[in-house]
């Protein structure tokens, strides 16, 4: 019975002991939470500890290339209105800080667990989801992550057979045909913004077909699933045609579009749409994203944008011209060390805006600009772009390691 844990087995609790204090270390040290390195001590002294830590959870897995760091936060809050929840709020999604996170949550009846494209299927095998959430795929990290037809295989053969229901968008067809191998499917109308990397057919290779916001292929016959639940303006349609307005203050169409997946999920467990909405709206910032800071006399807002979905969404965010924006980029380990996604953002929507550039690559970034045709400065440091910025509120938009620079330098 979810909730009602077992006693860890001897091993399991010195894996446990050993990874919280490597954990400690790994913080006093100033090197971040400890939730990665504690999970790899951990695991090495018992493989099985993953496992273990989840036998006793309801656990609601979340993948996706965009917006699942978000929507396991709005989940968590959500399912909160049935009993306690355990995640891994701050992102640390690869085996290893799952196993952290799930360690710390004797108490809790649920584990709301994000989990990177990769390695859903390995997690989902350890862990025995009563949920998978399934939200998007798209280019990202080119370097590291496989094509994202390949991605879409691997969750396909993974979700073949599973106990999970499976709560999947409906508007991306690499997820529809990926989910569309699970038997209990929930489909959802969440929408598509970016839609460069599912114009072929994932099932055939046809050529996909796309009259207004439908989607098929004329060769073989796939096509996108009636959904149950659907995004419709500023409102939530369940599967019996109620229709519940979305309460957030997270800015954005993608953030509704994630509230009505977070809906979707509570509802499997019990939590109706009203409580479950007006629980998300308690929700006010994920990880810094979308914090407005003060710093050096200016406001500055904190967008993170990781790849051309991610840019897309959030040039929709921005206030309008002639709001100032600083865009960072890096190419670190954990953003990707391969910038040619550069060349699939169309940064010509930042017309108007002054712009400030900054990060690791900002030169790449420079010359990507400079062929939009959107006029900019390049600066040293955040400190040298903010006081360059006219007046108004300013815009920061940052890939990963990009983002949690900024993050260091403004007091985050």
């Amino acid at each position: 019975m979810a909730g009602n844990q077992e006693p860890l087995s001897p091993r399991a609790r010195l894996a446990v002991t050993a990874g919280k204090a490597a954990a400690a270390v790994s913080r006093a040290a100033g090197r971040g939470s400890g939730s990665v390195i504690g999970g790899k001590v951990a695991l090495r002294l018992n493989p099985d500890l993953l496992a273990e830590v989840a036998h006793h959870l309801d656990v609601v897995l979340v993948s996706a290339t965009n917006g699942k760091t978000t929507t396991t936060r709005l989940i968590a809050e959500a399912l909160r209105a049935n009993g306690g929840v355990v995640s891994n709020a701050l992102g640390a999604n690869m085996p290893a800080g799952i196993t952290s996170a799930l360690a710390g949550g004797s108490e809790a009846q649920y584990g709301v667990i994000e989990v990177d494209e990769k390695y859903l299927a390995t997690v989902a095998r350890d862990v025995t989801p009563k949920a998978i959430a399934l939200l998007n795929l798209s280019r990202d990290q080119l370097d590291r992550a496989a094509e994202t037809r390949m991605l879409a295989e691997r969750w396909r053969e993974g979700l073949s057979g599973t106990k999970a229901v499976v709560i999947a968008n409906a508007d991306d067809p690499l997820v529809v045909w990926a989910a569309s191998s699970a038997p209990n499917v929930v489909w959802v109308a969440a929408g598509q913004e970016w839609k460069d990397d599912a114009w072929s057919c994932p099932a055939c290779g046809g050529v996909m077909q796309r009259p207004d916001d439908d989607w098929f292929c004329a060769e073989c016959g796939f096509r996108r699933p009636t959904p149950s639940w659907a995004l419709s303006g500023d409102e939530v349609l369940d599967p019996h045609g109620s229709a519940w307005p979305i309460k957030l203050q997270l800015p954005g169409r993608a953030n509704k579009a994630n509230a009505t997946t977070s809906a979707a999920v509570a509802a499997a467990f019990g939590v109706p749409p009203q409580v479950a909405l007006e629980r998300m709206h308690s929700v006010t910032a994920v990880a810094g994203r979308y914090d407005v800071v003060d710093y050096r006399g200016r406001q500055v807002r904190l967008l993170l944008a990781k790849n051309p979905a991610g840019w897309l969404e959030t040039f929709s965010l921005i206030d309008p011209p002639p709001a100032p924006v600083i865009l960072s980029v890096n190419a670190r380990g954990a953003d990707g060390t391969d910038t040619s996604w550069l060349w699939d953002v169309d940064y010509s929507r930042l017309e108007g805006h002054p712009i400030c550039v900054i990060g690791d690559r900002k030169l790449d970034l420079a010359v990507r600009l400079e062929v939009a045709g959107v006029g900019f400065q390049v600066c040293e440091s955040a400190a040298e772009a903010v006081s360059a910025c006219p007046p108004g509120r300013i815009e920061a938009i940052a890939n990963y390691t990009a983002f949690q620079d900024l993050r260091r330098v403004v007091g985050n």
